[in-house]
């Protein structure tokens, strides 16, 4: 291939990505796609999983963005949104980026709103997923048998 159809770094969805990268792996840079979603991806474009980013067509960058911003109209499965059934719209979301960090952290404020018992172990800084947390977990300073001064 020519150096004119290379490139150096592809732009997908808002990301700049290293064109060296393996085009499975390459995908998964974006924030809120997983390698599982990178399969689907590359499977449903028929490409090739160990072409380079760089040499991607704009055709086929073009075919990436739509189906990651859109996986719900092209032909994945309702499952594969990161986001089912959102809260403020009702509708099946896939959300990249900062949007998916902005939606993370209402959901953690609206728990702790409300006072859910999620919401509390949040504010407190404890784990919330009924781990255990006699002896993990812990923070501060190291508590111990202290040595005597010489």
């Amino acid at each position: 291939m020519s150096e004119q159809e290379y490139s150096h770094i592809v732009r997908i969805v808002g990301h700049d990505i290293d064109g060296q990268e393996i085009l499975l792996q390459g995908i998964t840079r974006i924030k809120g796609v997983g390698l599982r979603m990178s399969k689907s991806i590359i499977t449903q474009l028929n490409l090739d999983t160990s072409k380079r980013l760089g040499f991607l067509t704009a055709e086929e960058i073009s075919g990436i963005e739509e189906i990651i911003k859109n996986p719900v109209n092209t032909s994945m499965p309702d499952w594969f949104v990161n986001r089912p059934r959102d809260r403020m719209s009702g509708k099946m979301l896939h959300l990249l980026g900062s949007d998916l960090d902005f939606a993370h952290r209402n959901d953690i404020d609206r728990l702790k709103r409300i006072k859910s018992w999620r919401g509390t172990r949040h504010s407190l800084g404890l784990k919330v997923r009924g781990q255990h947390t006699r002896t993990t977990g812990r923070g501060g300073a190291a508590v111990g048998v202290s040595r005597k001064k010489l």
